[in-house]
């Protein structure tokens, strides 16, 4: 798009795009570690002026995705790699509970259908009209996944899924970059619902081994991926 046709539009559409654009490329590795994230460099690239910039640099350092520095100006955050292989083994040892829960003799002998249904009528209207790939679906995919593991009747264990997510929600970000993982990932959550719904928790359990070893191997090579960009610093246009 033209920049000078861009710049005349409103000022809520500058912010959303330069915060869409910035945060696009910090997840690709587009801006090299150590190199400070100048307001002016950036207004530039993306033909907007300081203050829509400087509003994104502030949403992104709230997400972890940029750091403030104490001698002042935003960074760009790393990646943490050796992280993503931890959190996902702590995800699935909760959501693996969750599922299991009615089945080891605890004070619920089903989930509950009352959460599972609505949660599955949500996530077939996305499957009819699937969103745009966007790191903010990440969101959605956490949700999905409290709302799964609260129907075993547990709210504790929805709790303790709930501060994992948050902990590895930057590097995740990575899984939603491509319109295949999107589907992908709405097709898997269905397929997981149902199966429970139903009360098959064998095969709920292996759909939900099957979607979440699929997540982290593409969260770890991206996130790889980007973190061996900004380094090299060779992220193209953004050095």
């Amino acid at each position: 798009m033209d920049a000078g046709l861009y710049t005349a539009r409103p000022a809520g559409l500058r912010r959303e795009r330069a915060y869409d654009e910035l945060k696009t490329g910090l997840l690709i590795g587009d801006y090299p570690l150590n190199r400070r994230l100048t307001e002016e460099r950036l207004a530039a690239q993306l033909g907007v002026s300081r203050t829509p910039v400087r509003e994104a640099l502030l949403r992104l350092d709230a997400e972890g995705l940029v750091q403030r520095s104490p001698e002042g100006g935003f960074y760009p955050t790393a990646p943490d790699v050796s992280m993503v292989h931890d959190l996902y083994e702590v995800r699935l040892v909760l959501e693996l509970q969750g599922l299991r829960r009615p089945a080891l003799g605890g004070r619920s002998t089903a989930h509950d259908a009352a959460l599972l249904e609505p949660l599955r009528d949500e996530w077939r209207g996305l499957a009819e009209a699937a969103p745009d790939p966007d790191p903010g679906f990440v969101m959605l995919d956490e949700d999905f996944h409290v709302r799964l593991a609260a129907s075993s009747g547990n709210p504790s264990l929805a709790d303790l899924l709930r501060m994992v997510n948050e902990r590895i929600r930057m590097v995740r970000m990575h899984d939603f970059l491509t319109e295949e993982r999107v589907r992908r990932t709405i097709s898997q959550h269905l397929e997981i619902v149902e199966a429970v719904l139903v009360g098959d928790l064998t095969l709920a359990v292996a759909r939900f081994g099957v979607h979440l070893g699929e997540s982290m191997a593409v969260v770890e090579e991206r996130a790889s991926r980007a973190l061996a960009r900004m380094v090299s610093g060779r992220g193209g246009m953004r050095a």
